[in-house]
């Protein structure tokens, strides 16, 4: 297993390796600590596993390459770790396809586990952003999620059929609905159809919203994405 990671401090990049290690003895790091030298490594090494990538980077937005990475290099997983995690920060980069946000303030053990997630195919979310946040309130985004202020709620209290939750494991995952098609070897509008269902059984308006709510409500549908 091949993981990248692009950070311009050196003993974060040192620690990160060190976290990487004792998840995969056998995994080989590399590191880079700017853009420039990160997509040369992307291009000599196109069977990466992972990037973890930080956004504050001395020669370029970190969204602008996350945004570039999930576009040219879609089978490359990547996972933010950042020590901005605000909501908006978190959410953005859930919209731009990250497959998790873990916080530079995260505890060793609390990144392994985070870290294990993406590698079981979950999507890692910090818990802080879960709590449900007033909209209008300075500073928040998205909406309100009732839907997950209702402890115990499962998929099918919600009315979600067996190939919906299907569905909603593969978005989970950071599939798109061309993906999910092939996976579930579903019509495209059909597939669209279960999305649009899932979303409106959340109460919420688009992926991210969903994942944040799966999130919230405590479920692992992992077991449903390898059905």
């Amino acid at each position: 297993m091949k993981i990248l990671v692009i950070d311009d401090h050196v003993l974060m990049r040192e620690a990160l390796r060190g976290v990487l290690k004792e998840l995969n003895a056998d995994a080989t790091v590399l590191e880079a600590p700017d853009c420039g030298q990160a997509m040369g490594l992307v291009v000599e090494h196109p069977d990466l596993a992972l990037i973890l990538l930080d956004l504050s980077l001395p020669d370029r937005d970190g969204f602008a390459v996350l945004a570039e990475l999930r576009q040219r290099y879609p089978a490359i997983s990547v996972v933010v770790h950042s020590g901005f995690h605000d909501r908006a920060n978190v959410v953005r980069a859930l919209d731009l396809g990250a497959l998790g946000f873990i916080p530079k303030t995260a505890r060793r053990e609390v990144m392994i586990s985070a870290l294990n997630l993406v590698f079981s195919g979950g999507i890692y979310i910090p818990p802080e952003i879960l709590v449900r946040q007033d909209p209008s309130a300075p500073g928040q985004a998205g909406p309100a999620r009732p839907v997950a202020d209702r402890p115990g709620m499962s998929p099918a209290d919600l009315g979600l059929t067996e190939r919906q939750i299907e569905v909603l494991a593969l978005m989970m995952q950071g599939k798109s609905n061309k993906a999910i098609c092939r996976m579930l070897d579903l019509a495209e509008p059909t597939v669209k159809n279960h999305v649009t269902a899932i979303l409106k059984a959340l109460n919420v308006t688009n992926r991210t919203e969903a994942v944040i709510a799966v999130g919230a409500l405590g479920w692992d549908l992992r077991r449903a994405a390898d059905s």
